[in-house]
């Protein structure tokens, strides 16, 4: 089980860089999906359903470092349409505000990274540091598709 967990963590890490081929549109997509299997992973570990692995739990924050990092630069204004974007017109509207939650979903990963967390308790707390800035970005800055 464990190998599985850390599989999926390294698949995660490996699309990351890939991405930067793709489109903008492509690319925050792919990056998002990391997030999801991440979080999967992290709520997997939190819950129990599977043993809490500290290498793997750090992993998981360091990916969310390196998507907090890499996201922002994906949103140029050619493109806020196509693709299937889940990308609210408010991100080019409201450029100031995008640039707060994306600085500070930043600040929070890099915080979150160095606590270092060594059991499933500290490791609720760093990656709810981490969750903390999904909910304001999903509700403010995108579009629910069906």
């Amino acid at each position: 089980m464990m190998r599985a967990v850390f599989a999926a963590v390294l698949a995660t890490a490996v699309i990351l860089p890939s991405a930067a081929f793709a489109g903008p549109i492509e690319d925050r997509k792919a990056i998002m999906k990391g997030n999801g299997r991440d979080t999967k992973m992290a709520a997997d570990m939190l819950k129990g359903a599977v043993p809490f692995d500290a290498a793997a739990a750090n992993k998981i924050l360091a990916n969310y470092a390196a998507a907090a990092k890499a996201f922002p630069a994906h949103f140029p204004a050619n493109s806020k349409t196509g693709g299937e974007t889940e990308a609210s017109s408010a991100i080019w509207a409201m450029p100031a505000d995008w640039k707060i939650a994306t600085d500070k979903f930043q600040k929070d990963t890099v915080a979150a990274v160095a606590l270092k967390p060594g059991d499933a308790a500290s490791f609720g707390k760093a990656f709810g540091m981490v969750t903390a800035n999904c909910k304001s970005c999903h509700e403010g800055f995108r579009i629910k598709k069906g």
